[in-house]
């Protein structure tokens, strides 16, 4: 491993910014200092340009194994270090869904080959696998997932029984996707009544309506609070289910966590009649208000993470009528600029970014030396141009599929260079290989 020496960089860190030269050796953040003069194997002249911890990406799905004509773990991990994710966490619905020990180191074996970003993966519940749920190493394992909502295959866990056993028994972080099934299943068949299968896709947020998320939110939060699990809440989609979470207290205290994904903060309903099915997800995009009210709580810390759910589908899934298409889109190279486009737009600071997308979520899942720009901790590190307009077009669009909600969308900022654990990995818009990522440790 090369030493990297960064010159003058205005770092973004812990509710600062300051200008310092930072040394990395072996992987490691050496010393950060005013000033290092040192020959280093690699030296990055960072004047002007902004230094963030390496973003985190607590969930995304890389579509491997079985569903790689969407995606797979090394496309992925290329867009995400193009957009300044350094490591990321990557839910259990492929297929075969991961609900055994043995499909899930499967798939830590494939990342080890071809990641090129840090990575964990969750272990997934269903309603019968407790047994395997159970074995998960808390040390080297990001969390359990649980589906209170429909998913691929057989993981959605909608036996009450199965909820109060995984929650009374999990080890480690539970992570949920909290819509309530028969409610979203009763507002289907409303609509169908009305409209047959001609659906059209502004009625998404309707069907997956605020009331099936609040109550599923609602139901995990009293579960966590029942067996004091340690909760985390993906994707919140509604102001309403934003009052569920707490912001009186550290969160490194907290036993109910939560996340705020990139599409919930940009897009609201008025945008299904030019992206269509483009920004079909589940929770769905819903009003404007909803969108304003996430961005509230991210800012005065009841949201504590902000991240992607990226889930790239084919641009010919992505375009059958509404009832065919899937929901989900591809995010990863696009969240960081996006969220920089809202620090531009005066809606959030750049220390919120870092502490949003790298410190809490380091916190939240307790990873070991990550997150940080701190001397000691692994050299995840982005540095950034505020001032460098660029154009999202089919051209630099990186995820297999090919496309982007965001085509068309000029962002402000642009990321210049990114670094994975002391490897430069992306530098002026080009990809440099042979590194992979490493696996993500906790420290509990």
């Amino acid at each position: 491993m090369s030493s990297v020496l960064i010159k003058s960089a205005v770092i973004v860190n812990e509710n600062k910014q300051f200008v310092a030269d930072i040394l990395v050796r072996d992987g490691i953040i050496e010393r950060i200092d005013k000033q290092i003069n040192i020959n280093a194997d690699h030296e990055i002249d960072a004047e002007g340009l902004f230094l963030f911890p390496g973003c985190i990406d607590d969930q995304v799905h890389f579509r491997e194994p079985g569903l790689t004509h969407k995606a797979n773990i090394y496309t992925e991990s290329r867009a995400a270090v193009a957009g300044g994710i350094t490591s990321f966490m990557e839910m259990p619905n492929t297929v075969p869904n991961t609900l055994t020990q043995t499909l899930l180191e499967a798939k830590y074996q494939i990342a080890a080959q071809s990641a090129l970003a840090n990575y964990s993966f969750f272990m997934g519940a269903s309603n019968d696998n407790i047994e395997e749920v159970l074995q998960t190493d808390i040390k080297n394992v990001c969390g359990i997932k649980v589906f209170m909502g429909s998913s691929t295959g057989n993981m959605l866990v909608d036996n009450p029984k199965t909820l109060e056993n995984i929650f009374s028994q999990s080890p480690m972080l539970i992570a949920t996707h909290c819509e309530d099934e028969a409610t979203i299943q009763s507002n289907l068949a409303h609509f169908k009544q009305l409209l047959g299968e001609n659906i059209p896709v502004r009625l998404h947020p309707k069907i997956r309506s605020e009331e099936a998320c609040y109550l599923s939110s609602s139901m995990a939060v009293e579960l966590a609070k029942k067996h004091n699990t340690r909760l985390h809440i993906l994707h919140i989609s509604t102001e309403k289910e934003t009052h569920l979470f707490d912001n009186t207290i550290p969160l490194k205290e907290k036993q109910i966590t939560a996340e705020a994904c990139i599409h919930h903060l940009w897009f609201s309903d008025e945008d299904y009649e030019t992206k269509g099915n483009l920004i079909k997800w589940n929770p769905a995009v819903k009003t404007a208000g909803d969108r304003d009210g996430i961005l509230k709580a991210v800012l005065d810390g009841r949201i504590d993470v902000i991240a992607t759910d990226h889930a790239p589908h084919t641009i010919e899934e992505k375009s059958l009528p509404y009832l065919q298409a899937p929901s989900g889109g591809p995010l990863v190279q696009h969240a960081l600029p996006a969220m920089l486009e809202l620090y531009h737009q005066g809606k959030i600071s750049l220390e919120q970014i870092a502490e949003k997308m790298a410190h809490n979520v380091a916190d939240c899942f307790q990873i070991e030396k990550r997150g940080y720009i701190r001397e000691g901790y692994w050299a995840d590190l982005v540095l950034v141009d505020l001032n460098a307009p660029w154009k999202v077009n089919k051209d630099n669009i990186l995820y297999k599929c090919k496309w982007s909600p965001f085509e068309g969308t000029t962002f402000q900022s642009k990321i210049i260079t990114t670094i994975v654990s002391g490897n430069v990995v992306w530098d002026k818009e080009t990809l440099i290989e042979g590194q992979t990522g490493k696996r993500l440790a906790f420290e509990r």
